[in-house]
């Protein structure tokens, strides 16, 4: 290099290549002794350029001789006289990566990729996530195919409760501990990509499910078996309601169970609402929401808040005395 020169990031340099007195190389450019290949040469003259002399410039091949010792010249005294692309005193040729265009040559670049095209990378991925996300909100029309996302989402949920349910039997037959119970169902979660709600929904609907298997012959039995089965895991079922939607999203999954059971666990829905909240698990304010979104809701779906209506009225009941209590 001669002095003053100076290369730009991403600059990438031949064997034997001289940049020219205060000549500056532009950004990720790449310098040969050999002139660019044109775009009509072939694979096979391009494999065998460096062996073929006919397809060398004139100058470069001289250059290269000169640099080999075949000429008499100093390769000082080169260097002072030789104007080249790379400046005075310069010994090379320029390449393009792209066609003369150095817009993308930053991708193929050993260099880091520049600030600005870090932010404008990230503004693409954002703009096409929300355009995914937008997409995959919007309502489809009728006759219209669901997006494989949708279906893929609503096999995987499938899946989930079914994972959940072997693990919970499992856990149930071998007597594993609650807590490396929660240890498998923070692993499927993982993998599934769910949240709490999704395992809350899981772990009641295979609670209820190991009351509906365990024997019984009449309704008090089986209402014996939610409570037995309430008591153990409470914990585990507990450890996924950390708020109240996940509690009312545990109401919504057992009026789906009951009506899966319209026979058996249909007409204890209320009694087992209220072990629920007995026990802690359903907090007031979550069955007063449920309640309050059922308000508008067509008759077919306001069965259950119809069959609970006298637990309803004791609950608000209990909280207006309450309330009288403190004043």
């Amino acid at each position: 290099m001669k002095s003053g020169s100076v290369l730009k990031p991403g600059v990438v340099l031949s064997f034997k290549v001289v940049i020219g007195q205060n000549f500056v190389v532009p950004p990720y450019s790449k310098v040969s002794l050999l002139k660019q290949p044109t775009k009509q040469d072939s694979d096979e003259e391009l494999e065998y350029a460096d062996n073929d002399s006919d397809t060398l410039d004139p100058a470069a091949t001289g250059t290269m001789d000169k640099l080999n010792g075949d000429s008499s010249l100093e390769f000082s005294e080169m260097q002072d006289h030789v104007s080249s692309e790379l400046g005075y005193g310069g010994v090379g040729y320029i390449w393009s990566i792209c066609e003369g265009s150095h817009e993308e040559e930053w991708r193929h670049s050993v260099a880091p990729i520049p600030a600005e095209k870090v932010a404008e990378i990230t503004q693409v991925i954002e703009d096409d996530l929300e355009l995914v996300s937008q997409d995959s909100n919007a309502p489809a029309s009728s006759g219209e195919l669901k997006p494989d996302t949708q279906i893929n989402a609503e096999d995987d949920a499938v899946y989930f409760e079914k994972e959940v349910e072997a693990t919970f039997l499992r856990a149930v037959n071998e007597n594993v501990e609650v807590d490396h119970v929660i240890l498998e169902v923070n692993s499927l979660r993982l993998s599934y990509n769910m949240q709490a709600a999704d395992c809350a929904g899981a772990i009641f609907h295979s609670m209820m499910k190991l009351a509906l298997d365990t024997t019984h012959s009449l309704q008090n039995e089986l209402l014996r078996n939610v409570h037995e089965t309430v008591n153990t895991w409470q914990k585990l079922l507990k450890s996924y309601l950390p708020g109240k939607d996940e509690e009312i999203e545990v109401i919504l999954k057992f009026e789906e169970i009951c009506l899966e059971s319209v026979r058996e666990l249909s007409p204890l829905f209320t009694q087992i609402l209220h072990v629920l909240y007995e026990k802690d698990i359903i907090t007031e304010e979550a069955i007063e929401d449920w309640e309050s979104e059922k308000k508008d809701a067509d008759e077919a779906d306001r069965v259950f808040v119809k069959q609970a209506e006298i637990f309803l009225k004791w609950l608000r009941e209990a909280e207006e005395d309450d309330e009288e209590d403190d004043e």
